[in-house]
């Protein structure tokens, strides 16, 4: 490698797989990367908000973290160096207007015959956001107008004299077999609710000479995603964990313990911030945010890029925490139980509820149970902590493959040697057999629905006793791991429940809280089971 060269490729070294390529042999190609800087300035024009009309000009964070090293970077046969890349950023930070000129660049620009350029998203909408700034950039350019045909009924630019076209495809296209793409660009990786449009357009340039997979995204939530996948293959490739230097990663957002009301952690997250991000907007809206929990999640999720435990939150994690007040001892009190039955193969719940009229406080015990073969596996999988859970005892693994309900059958009747369990609410349409065992053994059992009906007003019960730290759960890890997974369902009566359709994770053990804290705020305390049963106590 000639001097200057060495010399210009170490100003480019940033990361261990950098080190590791140029051990092989790679090396820093700056006019390679000018030419692309180049493109955009000299061909490009924004066409929407205060720069309509303004060349485009890279931002100095888009030119240095991505453009850059993206392009720059090669092997030692001069083809690109990456293969694959993730870029994640927060909104509004003109990413997907960076993807429509990259789009063009690797049709006109990079020397491909028979080029075939996709940008991908999870529906026509989204698809249509990307293709339709380029479309813009192409009548908005004289030069480029005139060499390409924008095809806007197939959402395709054609560029006939290498015949090279670039098309916008979406997740709900139901055949893209057969694709023989130069570079696949995807948006919002995050909404992909399934991993097959990247897995079908993973190996569609395996013919190419230098093909290039891209996706471009803001944080998402779901933890068993596509998108969380690459996100966590690339902050291992950022940290040196794997070694790949074909992976092109560049994360920006803001630490997971960071202060999100500090304006310089804002700052920290949105390399933009200041230019296309308006400061005194970003303030206003995080002053919304500090209000609800919902919307906290959301400006976390899309302003900061943090990946939240799912998509609109309903329990503060602040204000969660603040209930684990630990607890006195609870021997000979009474309570009020809800059980929630699952599948056999996954988590079963017990949460007891001691109201405490004194004080206006509801003290809770949670019991959990899983299978001891399905919680090895889905350790593995889901990356959550059950056999860790068992060892500390805040589970129950019970042996084989499924929940061994009568286990659970034994430890309830234990519970209620040390407790007063008045009553068990329990889904009228889950585990009958259970319930009449149980009901053989003297308990009162409650047929709990799981509708709107029922759940409304307990639902919001808990978040108020949430909310005015009304609520003692001594911080148990499994309930807090639950209560960060819920999402709610509302309908048009304001009615709510917990969704366990909505909700990522498991919430199980949130469920049996709202059945438990509705008896245990709905009954008179002076009354005995025998009176309610017409039989008097003596």
């Amino acid at each position: 490698m000639p001097r200057e060269v060495e010399s210009l490729t170490s100003d480019w070294i940033c990361t261990t797989a950098d080190e590791r390529a140029v051990a092989d042999g790679c090396w820093f190609d700056l006019q390679a990367a000018e030419r692309v800087r180049t493109f955009f300035r000299k061909f490009l024009r924004h066409s929407k908000g205060q720069w309509a009309g303004q060349p485009f000009d890279l931002l100095e964070w888009q030119w240095q973290e991505v453009v850059a090293p993206l392009f720059g970077w090669k092997r030692p046969d001069g083809t690109r160096r990456f293969r694959r890349g993730y870029i994640e950023v927060p909104k509004k930070n003109g990413k997907s207007t960076l993807f429509s000129g990259l789009s063009l660049y690797l049709l006109v620009g990079d020397n491909e015959p028979g080029a075939e350029i996709y940008s991908a998203a999870v529906d026509r909408d989204q698809a249509s956001i990307v293709y339709g700034e380029a479309a813009h950039m192409v009548d908005e350019s004289p030069d480029l107008s005139r060499r390409l045909k924008v095809v806007r009924s197939t959402k395709r630019i054609v560029y006939h004299r290498t015949r090279s076209f670039y098309k916008a495809l979406s997740a709900d296209v139901p055949a893209k077999e057969g694709l023989n793409a130069h570079a696949v660009l995807i948006d919002e990786l995050h909404a992909q609710r399934t991993r097959d449009l990247w897995d079908t357009l993973r190996n569609a340039g395996a013919s190419r000479r230098q093909p290039l997979q891209l996706a471009i995204t803001t944080a998402g939530y779901d933890r068993h995603s596509i998108c969380w996948e690459q996100h966590d293959y690339a902050l291992k490739v950022l940290d040196g964990t794997i070694e790949d230097t074909s992976f092109f990663p560049f994360v920006a957002a803001a630490n997971d313990e960071a202060d999100w009301t500090d304006p310089n952690v804002w700052k920290t997250a949105n390399p933009s911030f200041g230019i296309t991000i308006n400061a005194d907007q970003f303030a206003e809206d995080c002053t919304e945010a500090q209000e609800s929990p919902a919307k906290e999640n959301s400006f976390r999720r899309y302003r900061l890029n943090q990946w939240t435990e799912q998509d609109v939150r309903w329990l503060s994690m602040d204000k969660w925490d603040a209930c684990g007040t630990p607890l006195e001892d609870l021997r000979g009190r009474v309570c009020f139980a809800g059980l929630d039955l699952s599948s056999t193969t996954d988590v079963s719940a017990l949460v007891l509820v001691f109201p405490d009229e004194d004080e206006g406080r509801f003290d809770v015990l949670p019991y959990f149970w899983v299978p001891e073969e399905g919680a090895r596996k889905r350790e593995r999988r889901d990356r959550v902590p059950y056999v860790q859970w068992i060892r500390d005892d805040h589970m129950e693994a019970t042996s084989g493959e499924v929940v061994d309900y009568d286990v659970i059958r034994r430890r309830i009747n234990e519970l209620n040697e040390q407790f007063e369990i008045r009553e068990i609410a329990i889904d009228r349409w889950n585990a009958t057999q259970l319930a009449t065992q149980l009901e053989g053994d003297g308990f009162e059992m409650i047929a709990f629905g799981q509708g709107y009906a029922s759940m409304s007003a307990p639902t919001k019960k808990l978040e108020e006793v949430v909310l005015s730290c009304k609520l003692a759960h001594a911080g148990h890890p499994v309930l807090r791991w639950m209560a960060g997974n819920v999402s709610i369902e509302t309908d048009a009566a304001d009615n709510w429940k917990p969704s366990k359709k909505k909700s990522v994770e498991r919430i199980d053990g949130i469920v049996a809280l709202v059945m438990g804290l509705d008896r245990a705020s709905t009954q008179d305390l002076c009354t005995s089971v025998y009176d309610k049963r017409g039989i008097l106590s003596l």
